[in-house]
């Protein structure tokens, strides 16, 4: 494992404005993480995990404080730049699955590289991915409705990793599974942690947790 930081917040404060008062959802966030590293981020509902989720990946810049992905302060980044760092160095995996609904699971792996690459997948490399999670080649003929709840996980999966990214967010990846196939999907997440990605996932499970190798906890917008 490096040293590098491939995430680093610096006195992060996130501020909603609401009429009935202002929201601290993060409240003065610093930390790093390593490159390589498995991170779980645990705390109670309405603690700020998921509005630290949406810093870390993009999704959101901070009201004050700086967050930098490979070095990069996501406060400085146009919107373009902003998309291309989203799309082409992390990878997400939601709970909720988050698949295109009137898309095969294959044409949803694809859907990121063709994006990307502005051409549909000429090397095999979508129905390769889909092998890896266990998603053979007349499963993913199929739309996500006519698949289990662990099979749109692994396509999710394959969908976050077609494009290679340095990093993995995972919000609640095993929420909605019975506890063989979250195994099973945690067993993957650590597969791809020890290849040398970056994973960090938000999760309310201890069992869970205990994949990652450092639990940071989160109360009140607060590392606890």
């Amino acid at each position: 494992m490096g040293s590098t930081p491939v995430i680093a917040l610096n006195d992060v404060r996130k501020i909603y404005p609401l009429l009935s008062g202002d929201v601290h959802a993060l409240d003065g966030v610093s930390l790093e993480i390593t490159k390589g590293e498995f991170v779980a981020i645990m705390g109670p509902s309405g603690s700020g995990k998921s509005t630290l989720m949406n810093q870390i990946g993009c999704l959101d810049v901070p009201t004050t404080g700086t967050v930098s992905i490979e070095g990069q302060d996501i406060g400085t980044l146009s919107d373009y730049d902003l998309t291309a760092l989203r799309r082409d160095s992390i990878g997400y995996i939601f709970q909720k699955f988050n698949l295109i609904p009137l898309l095969t699971a294959y044409e949803n792996v694809e859907y990121p590289m063709l994006l990307r690459y502005r051409k549909y997948d000429d090397t095999g490399r979508v129905q390769t991915l889909l092998d890896r999670v266990g998603i053979n080649a007349a499963l993913a003929a199929h739309r996500p409705s006519e698949l289990s709840g662990g099979q749109q996980q692994r396509v999710a999966i394959a969908r976050a990793l077609i494009n290679e990214p340095a990093i993995l967010l995972c919000d609640e990846p095993t929420g909605n599974l019975d506890s063989k196939t979250s195994t099973q999907i945690m067993e993957m997440l650590a597969d791809l942690n020890r290849e040398g990605r970056t994973v960090i996932m938000v999760t309310h499970d201890e069992s869970t947790a205990e994949y990652a190798d450092r639990t940071i906890r989160i109360q009140d917008g607060r590392i606890a």
